[in-house]
């Protein structure tokens, strides 16, 4: 099969987004409703958890105000937690909450699922 290489880009494009949208449909299925880049975030504390934000920032890939307005939502959801540091008054520090810690398992199952679905053929 010859390619060009708009079309290998178009196609790694449309690959790209129905895997998005087949794992968000999985996490759904197991009860996790959040979005890609709370997913980001929480694959970042599930890997360490009570980071600083400028941490997060670098972990994450997100620009300063979209990780700011994610952590906003996802606070008043719940989801996680911006403490003061104690050893460091300036630095706010992002943790897990325990609805957040309870999610783990099941991500990782999605994520089990996910690569079984790319790497075996099967769904």
């Amino acid at each position: 099969m010859n390619l060009s290489v708009s079309e290998g880009g178009f196609l790694i494009t449309k690959i790209h987004h129905l895997s998005g949208r087949i794992f968000t449909k999985k996490l759904k299925d197991h009860g996790i409703e959040i979005s890609p880049g709370q997913g980001r975030i929480l694959f970042a504390l599930w890997q360490e958890d009570s980071i600083p934000i400028i941490e997060l920032k670098k972990r994450t890939q997100l620009g300063k105000s979209t990780l700011t307005d994610m952590l906003d939502r996802m606070d008043t959801e719940g989801l996680v937690e911006r403490r003061t540091s104690d050893a460091d008054k300036r630095r706010t520090l992002v943790h897990l909450t325990e609805k957040t810690k309870k999610l783990h398992q099941k991500y990782l199952a999605v994520s089990k699922e996910m690569t079984e679905l790319f790497y075996c053929g099967s769904i």
